[in-house]
């Protein structure tokens, strides 16, 4: 019996569960600060889309865009003005806004006045397939102290004959 030592009388062996338990405590209380430190989410935004259009240079109040057949044929650029509040109707400045959609994609920051355009560009453009009359494009808005936003349907394109 002498080569057998028992488990409770080996300090070695009792060191062992020790360090698991004080590793364990160091680690949950550095979690707990990771968490502690990253912002939650405490506000929601109020988005309107003000206007809409073909290209830049046509935007119209209201987020219907009208395209005629001739149009409609080919891949072609819609625009919109975004603008993004907090509930008490302050802008929300540099939240992300991406608007997609029938092919097209176009994405940008507000402004300080809350106020972003989208463009689609490239080999992002809009396209209606050639028995489509209608389609949607949708929102999605990212912002630093907010709830995200996303809002299917946002933008509407009307094809008309």
């Amino acid at each position: 019996m002498k080569g057998l030592q028992l488990f409770r009388t080996d300090e070695k062996a009792m060191e062992l569960p020790i360090n698991i338990v004080v590793m364990l405590v160091v680690g949950m209380v550095a979690l707990a600060t990771l968490i502690s430190i990253i912002p939650t989410p405490t506000k929601e935004m109020s988005v309107f889309v003000e206007r809409t259009g073909l290209g830049v240079g046509s935007l119209q109040q209201g987020n219907s865009i009208i395209v005629d057949a001739t149009t409609a044929q080919n891949s072609f650029v819609v625009s919109a003005e975004i603008k993004v509040t907090d509930k008490d109707g302050n802008p929300v400045r540099d939240a992300n806004v991406v608007l997609r959609g029938l092919g097209g994609a176009a994405s940008n920051q507000t402004d300080i006045n809350g106020i972003t355009v989208l463009t689609t560009t490239g080999t992002a453009l809009v396209q209606l397939d050639p028995n489509q009359n209608e389609g949607t494009m949708d929102l999605k808005i990212l912002a630093d102290g907010f709830y995200d936003y996303e809002r299917k349907d946002a933008v509407m394109i009307i094809k008309t004959r």
